[in-house]
């Protein structure tokens, strides 16, 4: 069998291994802890399920424009306008199946082979496989502090004649880390000064702890017009717990959504009426469960660190936002997968390894399940990591082949 090369250059998907692993386990009746979880635990909003399901009820359940429906699109013209402080109009939204299309779309509108995408590490395990889909070259950039927040010479001293997309992911998946506003600032700048393709990823924008405010990139844009090469990629699965409506959208000039649009009609056509119905229940709606939601992550994020604390040896930087903290596990293992597969087996706790987001030697550890998981968990990966031994793992690891291709669905 003949296969591209493009083909060849895609790793299989971290989480969605894992999560099969897991279910595995738990078929045989093992007490597993799912603590590398991409998705809030949390119900879909009521209005979001009230409009959904009276779209339901008229069993006109149809085709719609490929790039939303206009009811869709007037609901993300006035979330932009409050929570990004910009004024759209219908020809700067496109909404997608997922944050996740809107981003590969834009990438596939702007992008030539042989073109670079920059972007920060830790970065979200797609986007490497998303630039090499478009036939590009994907560029982590590591902050030379060894921090989780770049600056803007960590950017800068990384383009060459072949960059053309930056993509930045604020709040962080997967360390939590919020970029500064005045990063966002010098990001937007720098781009627009070098006409560069900025991508903002902003799907964990309201998830944000310890009383800070979400930033606008449009706040520091010169060019809003036509000319803008900014692009901010929102969607429903984070914020609202909406993970398997699959509904996102992008915000850009108008020459690019058309554009966008038109390759996503040839991909997938429109999203599903269903699903954008019930986007419009939860952008129009109550909009209670979105802080609820926070404050129960921002809850979950102080336990997960008194419980880390207790371990000696692991390092982690108290996360800004999202449901994710990337924990430092050099102290016992530099190979983060071998170390995942270690506490799978003697733990049966389940944790997505750093090296899928350019960090070896650390793990991802979720904080969007329950408290009993988080707290249970962490004592059980305490116990494992105190008598770990490196040499132990690899014998183990010989044992785990199910476990060797690790990498996660999205938003």
């Amino acid at each position: 069998m003949s296969i591209s090369e493009i083909a060849k250059s895609i790793g299989e998907s971290a989480t969605l291994k894992l999560n099969a692993t897991a279910a595995a386990l738990r078929a045989k009746g093992e007490p597993v802890i799912h603590l590398g979880g991409g998705e809030p635990k949390s119900k879909a909003p009521h209005d979001a399920l009230t409009s959904a399901a009276a779209l339901l009820n008229t069993g006109e359940v149809r085709y719609t424009p490929a790039d939303g429906i206009p009811a869709l699109k007037q609901a993300i013209i006035d979330y932009t306008e409050e929570f990004y402080r910009h004024r759209v109009e219908p020809r700067n939204v496109m909404a997608s199946g997922g944050a996740k299309q809107a981003i590969m779309v834009a990438l596939q509108t702007v992008l030539n082979p042989g073109d670079e995408v920059i972007f920060p590490v830790p970065y979200w395990v797609s986007y490497p496989d998303m630039a090499r889909l478009c036939g590009a070259v994907p560029v982590p950039v590591l902050p030379a502090d060894g921090s989780y927040y770049p600056c803007l010479d960590d950017i800068e001293q990384s383009v060459t004649a072949k960059t053309r997309v930056v993509i930045i992911n604020s709040p962080n998946n997967p360390s939590g880390a919020m970029y500064s506003a005045e990063f966002i600032r010098d990001v937007v700048r720098f781009c627009e000064r070098q006409d560069l393709y900025l991508i903002m990823d902003d799907i964990y924008q309201r998830l944000i702890f310890d009383g800070r405010k979400a930033i606008s990139c449009f706040d520091f844009a010169e060019e809003k017009g036509d000319e803008s090469k900014l692009i901010a990629v929102n969607g429903v699965s984070k914020q609202y717990a909406m993970t398997g409506f699959r509904l996102g959208w992008a915000v850009a000039s108008a020459p690019l959504i058309k554009v966008m649009g038109r390759i996503q009609g040839h991909q997938t056509s429109g999203p599903s009426a269903l699903s954008q119905q019930a986007a419009i229940g939860a952008l129009t709606g109550d909009q209670s469960s979105v802080e609820d939601l926070r404050t129960t992550l921002e809850n979950n994020r102080d336990i997960l660190m008194d419980q880390l604390s207790g371990i000696e040896g692991v390092k982690v930087t108290k996360p800004d936002g999202t449901f994710y903290s990337l924990v430092d596990f050099r102290h016992y293992e530099e190979d983060s997968l071998k170390l995942a597969q270690y506490l799978i087996e003697e733990a049966r706790v389940v944790t997505i390894p750093g090296v899928a987001f350019g960090l070896d030697g650390h793990l991802r550890i979720s904080y969007c399940g329950s408290i009993s998981d988080i707290t249970q968990g962490i004592e059980r990966i305490k116990l494992a990591v105190a008598s770990y031994s490196p040499k132990e793992s690899s014998q183990r690891s010989a044992r785990a082949a199910d476990l060797e291709s690790l990498t996660e669905p999205r938003a």
